[in-house]
């Protein structure tokens, strides 16, 4: 086995972590510290690979805590990790902003140049940095490596990254698309072209990254040429508590004629709207059951849902010129098969179409869901952003290659 990766997603309220070979691909374990600052108490799963989990609960008021939590977990589970020997820790980064375009090894200065982009993704960068910063204390002489949603598109093609505003605000502001989830879409549409026996450079491919948070992209030869995410997250589909597209006159409207604050606004746009605001639940679980019961709030919103996805794939299969694989990922994608669907349903004319009993079987692994023949491979593929993460890390600090 190779020297392991400590991986590290830090939200502000949670820290999610797991422990990979970077060359074999296992994760050896993994866990979850949640409500990081919260009065009422904080709580800890960390489960070994092949082992029982191990639960916890108490005080967890910053993220330093969480840190040291994580170590004692290992520690109780009888694997300590200062006996793993880590090549690196390999921390997820949502923002690069315009200069971060590749995973980078953190020292000082690269942790406060993390810090400043906060400005452009307030949610997650100043926890993501907290993370790092921790992790540089528990860690001493272990590399750091940050790895970024955005780097994936960092080269999108100028009429796709460039929003239609006036220029001089737009660099300014740094305003263009700089898309997110992109380590999921560039794992996903590696393991694609593995699973088609294809070399990367030949295919078309659009990626749903489908979860809370939900993202499409557009692929073609290996590099995307367009992606559902821009400025911010909130952009494109609908998600589970964001509303995806919104005309920005109906924002000016709320502003002038309600009187409401940015603060208000971002509220409304990223807590309180897309799933959530149509028909009160977040999950798409809960909104499928609701569907089954006849509730037409429900049955409305996976239309809406739905809709602009296919919406989205129309679209980018005309960006590309055709289509050779359709891909549904994340917890949403792997996972539900109605979405897939009615997301699906009534494409047979573009080539899209899907088995019904393919569709329904449930499974882990890689998965093709069309009727064999068909023009598009429309598959199931779960992502894996902590392996994609560790391989990065080991291959910046001399390690294994990053596949």
């Amino acid at each position: 086995m190779s020297r392991p990766v400590l991986v590290i997603n830090c939200g502000s309220s949670s820290m999610k972590y797991q422990l990979v070979d970077p060359v074999g691909g296992d994760a050896l374990a993994a866990g979850l510290v949640e409500r990081i600052g919260d009065d009422d108490g904080g709580h800890a799963r960390h489960t070994p690979a092949g082992g029982e989990p191990t639960e916890w609960s108490g005080p967890v008021p910053d993220h330093r805590r969480a840190v040291e939590l994580m170590q004692e977990l290992f520690a109780r589970s009888g694997h300590p990790l200062d006996g793993h020997g880590l090549a690196a820790v390999g921390h997820r980064v949502v923002h690069g902003g315009p200069e971060f375009t590749d995973p980078v090894l953190v020292d000082r200065d690269v942790l406060r140049r993390i810090a400043d982009l906060a400005d452009l993704a307030p949610l997650h960068n100043p926890a993501n940095a907290a993370g790092i910063e921790q992790a540089m204390a528990a860690f001493p002489g272990v590399p750091q490596v940050a790895v970024f949603d955005t780097a994936f598109f960092a080269d999108l093609p100028a009429a796709a990254a460039t929003y239609a505003v006036d220029r001089t605000v737009a660099q300014r502001y740094r305003l263009r698309r700089y898309g997110f989830h992109g380590t999921s879409h560039r794992y996903v549409s590696g393991r694609v072209a593995e699973f088609l026996g294809r070399d990367a450079g030949s295919l078309r491919q659009i990626v749903l990254h489908l979860g809370n948070g939900a993202s499409a992209s557009a692929i073609r030869g290996g590099k995307p040429v367009e992606t559902s995410m821009g400025f911010t997250p909130l952009e494109g589909l609908v998600m589970g508590t964001r509303s995806g597209d919104v005309d920005p006159g109906a924002l000016l409207h709320l502003l002038r004629e309600e009187g409401m604050s940015p603060a208000e606004l971002d509220t409304l746009l990223n807590r309180r709207s897309g799933l959530l605001g149509l028909a009160g639940v977040s999950d798409v679980r809960d909104l499928t059951r609701r569907v089954q019961d006849g509730d037409p709030d429900a049955d409305l919103a996976m239309d809406v849902y739905c809709h602009r996805i296919r919406k989205y794939v129309g679209a980018y299969l005309a960006v590309l010129g055709g289509l050779d694989a359709l891909t549904f990922t994340a917890g949403v994608g792997e996972n539900a098969a109605e979405i897939r669907a009615r997301v699906t349903h009534g494409l047979s004319g573009l080539g899209i179409e899907v088995d019904p009993a393919r569709n329904g079987a449930t499974s882990r692994e890689a998965r093709r869901i069309s009727p064999d023949g068909t023009a598009v491979a429309v598959l199931v593929v779960p992502t894996d952003e902590e392996l994609a993460i560790a391989r990065d890390a080991a291959a910046l600090v001399g390690g294994q290659p990053a596949r």
